[in-house]
């Protein structure tokens, strides 16, 4: 993941997100398939840009920090795909709905 952070830097307010994988297994061990498992709303933040700028031109820091864990809103998002792993999604920092403690 730090190889992408440090390739990736996201600009002005904008936070690039790795989802987290979805539930393969129940809880009572039957395999899952994909159609049957749910859109996983939770994701690790990856890399995050410098922040917004006010309209004095002054820098309006971003709340979160790489590492953190977010939750997301349903829908959303830019979808993109680096090192060939397509579960990366950048998102405005206004479009992130909490940090959620570990």
């Amino acid at each position: 993941m730090a190889s992408i952070a440090t390739k990736f830097r996201p600009l002005f307010d904008r936070v690039l997100v790795k989802r987290l994988d979805a539930v393969k297994q129940s809880k009572g061990g039957i395999m899952l398939p994909e159609s049957a498992s749910k859109k996983i709303r939770e994701a690790t933040v990856i890399a995050v840009g410098p922040g917004a700028r006010n309209q004095d031109g002054k820098p309006v820091p971003i709340d979160v920090n790489v590492g953190d864990r977010v939750l997301l809103p349903e829908f959303g998002g830019t979808a993109i795909q680096l090192d060939d792993d397509d579960s990366y999604t950048i998102f405005r920092e206004s479009e992130l709905l909490a940090k959620v403690e570990k």
